[in-house]
């Protein structure tokens, strides 16, 4: 990755800003991981924070910076990355601000100490940097009063949502001083930079993202105690069955934080005291009470729910203690939930009499109604608002694309029938612009002109800045126009290969897979080889990627085991022979193969992109040779790739140190099944060699993997030549024995992952040969289907596959 980013905006008529180095202000958790997900990203940072009044001065930033190593989920790629991140303090460090082109403040939500620090931090911020609030909702036009009328021009909010590296959501702030021009430019920083979803949010109390999702919990918790529904069930209900994050509700108030979300409702209530729902803004009583005896949620041991072993207990307020959760669905609600049409689920939802069917209608009744009413005060589009509850809330469609999908004037009426009934938590009708003209006419807010602009009363199409022609296949929202038109050139059961029209590279060839999880049936292996035909006959270069994660889960054991049933180890090896002569075909194509690897890339994903020409990844992407989870060695060149890297890296790093020592570090990754935490971790584990690219947003990976086929290309690529290697021997996998031994008696490996980490052993090492033995890759590939084919047959490991076939997860034996 860089460690300078450069972001350009046609509105900056060709000239260009670099960040160069950040500073964050602030070294909480917030503050800190706001560093840590910069220095992934490859730009270095500058953490302040109060001096120390006892000590080391910037101890408090150098506590946060080791802090970050320990955090789990972990805020960094790779715990090296802290040492991108500079402790500092404000009393001996401000003048390494002039440095900085971005200065984020991340301080408490305290109005009076953010414009202290305001007029602390400006008189050493240099003219031409970028100013920002990370506040959750204090008002970004008041904070910009303490600054230098010179500075407010640059400055504005921007609100990441917790933690930093994992959500998507960024809101950006402006107020009427913000110079456009440098909205655009830190827009584009965020999105490409930082790989985030950027929505443009009004200056009013908590913005658009937690407006609306704090007012659906609340909404969830009036709804709850009318229905007397338990919160074990609630968040059964609200989960992933209804298309929200698999936390639901009350769990997911105490992974943020019960005194967190205290604050925002609190910030609600005090700030919008005109909002005709004000009177559902207070803390619930149960949560007050919860606070009040310090069960904050899971960082407290307790909230909502408690853990007592391996057990979760849910909150009985009647009871005034935690029972045993027991949430139960019924039947004919669950079915409901089942449907795959939007408006048979909402219409059988709105008609049941049932009190968990009547909960989710009023819950998702509620969410519409605010919605409307305050689209037009919190944000400029209906689309803004639909993308801040998906990015920021982990919702599969925002309330807009609900009631969209479900029908606009059904649902509408329904609306309002519950108003003038008294059902609805206001008793304020839905605004004019939902109930007649463009958008009553058009059936919904998001259309093929743009989404609806309530204060414009037009549609407005999406942002043109040029950040976001990078985007390929991005996912559009309901109403929207697709985001690319494919050119097919051939297409079957198994896969598509395609191109994209112009501005996009129309000489190289994409490949995609069409199976579940995109695992590699027989017919995607064929289809591989048939792509790579393609792409030597008419192309440039070959791409193999997907719009959508993973890139591949690996092997496909169902499509695998009715040869095995019907003849055995013997009918499963010319599967396993056809994998390996199709990742050889990737490795010598007559033209460049690059990876687009995003999500998982496990077993046989794996196996496929390291013997690509090269490989570009998304940050969160996870890879691994995995097999002797399910008590198998990588059969289809895993480790023929891993024994020619460790003798590549011998070569090229110490020629006189031992070749085991580069051997090791590989056969202790496969035969624990070690899957990257990150792309800059699969670089570590050596998946991932130093030359591939790493791109921070998702949806930009094909527009980069398409440039980097197609300058491979043009730049004289040639296939590499089949060469020699030298292996370890039988000496080397002696030596990794003995170490496994020793995991063994320590507990740390079961025996029968012994027995199948010692084949990883004997093959990664070359076999029977002598320490130093010139092997090529045919032989390495015949060591690996011997061992393939007599792990197969074991009866530990054929239980391990069904175990994972059954329960989806890996079975220790």
């Amino acid at each position: 990755m860089q460690s300078s980013l450069a972001v350009e905006s046609k509105a900056m008529q060709g000239t260009r800003f670099h960040i160069r180095k950040v500073a964050v202000c602030g070294a909480g958790v917030m503050g800190a991981q706001i560093a840590a997900h910069c220095v992934n990203a490859g730009v270095p940072v500058v953490l302040f924070d109060l001096a120390a009044k006892e000590g080391d001065k910037s101890g408090i930033a150098k506590r946060a910076i080791v802090q970050l190593k320990k955090l789990n989920p972990a805020p960094l790629g790779v715990p090296e990355l802290a040492d991108l991140i500079q402790p500092a303090n404000y009393d001996d460090h401000l003048h390494w601000l002039s440095e900085c082109d971005l200065v984020i403040e991340a301080i408490a939500e305290r109005m009076d100490w953010k414009t202290d620090l305001y007029h602390r931090l400006a008189p050493a911020i240099k003219p031409q940097a970028i100013i920002a609030s990370n506040t959750s909702g204090l008002s970004i036009t008041q904070l910009s009063q303490a600054l230098p009328e010179a500075l407010r021009p640059r400055f504005c909010g921007v609100h990441f949502f917790n933690p930093p590296r994992y959500m998507n959501l960024v809101e950006l702030i402006p107020t009427t001083d913000t110079e456009p021009r440098l909205l655009d430019l830190l827009e584009t920083f965020l999105v490409t930079g930082l790989g985030k979803g950027v929505v443009r949010a009004r200056d009013t109390p908590n913005f658009i993202g937690n407006r609306i999702g704090v007012f659906g919990i609340l909404s969830v918790f009036a709804q709850a105690d009318k229905f007397g529904l338990s919160y074990d069930l609630v968040d059964e209900l609200t989960g992933t069955r209804l298309g929200r994050a698999k936390s639901g509700t009350y769990r997911t108030a105490d992974v943020v934080g019960l005194d967190t979300l205290a604050h925002v409702i609190r910030t609600m209530q005090e700030q919008l005291p005109n909002d005709p729902f004000h009177a559902h803004f207070g803390v619930p009583p149960v949560l007050a009470g919860l606070i009040e005896q310090g069960a904050l949620g899971q960082k407290a041991g307790a909230g909502f729910y408690r853990k007592q072993g391996k057990a979760i207990l849910r909150l009985d307020p009647a009871k005034k203690d935690y029972v045993p959760a027991d949430a139960s669905i019924d039947p004919a609600v669950a079915e409901i939930l089942t449907q795959r049409d939007p408006a048979k689920k909402l219409k059988a939802l709105h008609d049941s009499d049932h009190p968990q069917a009547q909960f989710l209608w009023a819950v998702l009744r509620d969410s519409f109604h605010y919605s409307a009413v305050h689209l037009a005060d919190i944000a400029g589009t209906a689309r803004q608002l639909d993308l801040a509850m998906k990015w920021g809330f982990g919702h599969a469609q925002g309330p807009f694309e609900i009631w969209q999908a479900a029908g606009w004037h059904d649902v509408a009426n329904w609306i309002t029938k519950d108003i003038d009934a008294g059902k609805t938590l206001s008793n304020t009708p839905l605004p004019e612009w939902a109930t007649r003209g463009p958008v009553w006419e058009a059936k919904g807010v998001h259309t093929q002109a743009g989404s609806w602009n309530p204060r414009e009363k037009r549609y407005e199409g999406r942002s043109t800045l040029p950040v976001y022609e990078r985007q390929v296949g991005a996912p559009r929202l309901v109403g929207e126009p697709a985001s690319l038109e494919p050119v097919v050139v051939h297409e079957d059961e198994a896969v598509r290969c395609w191109t994209l029209p112009a501005p996009q590279p129309q000489d190289v060839l994409i490949v995609s897979f069409k199976t579940k999880m995109h695992t590699l049936s027989p017919g995607v292996v064929r289809g591989i080889v048939r792509a790579v035909d393609l792409a030597e006959a008419s192309f440039k270069a070959l791409v193999i990627g997907q719009l959508d994660d993973p890139f591949s889960a690996g092997a496909d054991l169902k499509a695998m085991l009715p040869a095995f049933e019907q003849g055995g180890a013997q009918a499963v090896e010319p599967i396993e022979r056809e994998m390996q002569d199709m990742v050889q075909r990737l490795r010598y194509a007559q033209v460049p193969v690059v990876a687009a690897l995003a999500g998982m890339a496990l077993g046989g994903g794996c196996e496929l992109s390291v013997h690509c020409a090269k490989r570009v990844a998304h940050f969160e992407t996870y890879i691994g040779l995995v097999e002797a989870g399910i008590g198998l060695v990588p059969g289809a060149g895993g480790l023929t790739y891993c024994a020619r890297r460790a003798a590549e890296q011998q070569a090229q790093d110490a020629p006189d140190a031992p070749l085991l020592a580069f051997v090791k570090k590989f056969a202790l990754s496969v035969a624990t099944a070690q899957v990257s935490k990150s792309a800059p971790d699969a670089r570590k584990i050596g998946y991932l060699l130093p030359s591939d690219t790493i791109v921070m947003n998702r949806h930009e990976l094909l527009h980069v993997a398409l440039r980097e086929a197609l300058a491979l290309a043009e730049s004289g690529w040639r296939a590499p030549l089949p060469a020699l290697f030298p292996v370890a021997g039988r000496d080397g996998a002696a030596t990794l024995e003995a170490q496994l031994v020793n995991m063994k008696v320590g507990g740390f490996i079961s025996d029968y992952d012994f027995t199948v980490a010692k084949k990883v052993a004997q093959v990664i090492c070359g076999g029977d040969v002598d320490p130093g033995s010139l092997v090529d890759e045919a032989w390495m590939l015949r060591q690996e289907r011997k061992a393939f084919l007599h792990l197969l047959v074991q009866p530990k490991t054929q239980e391990r596959i069904a175990g994972l076939l059954k329960t989806g997860k890996p079975v220790r034996n």
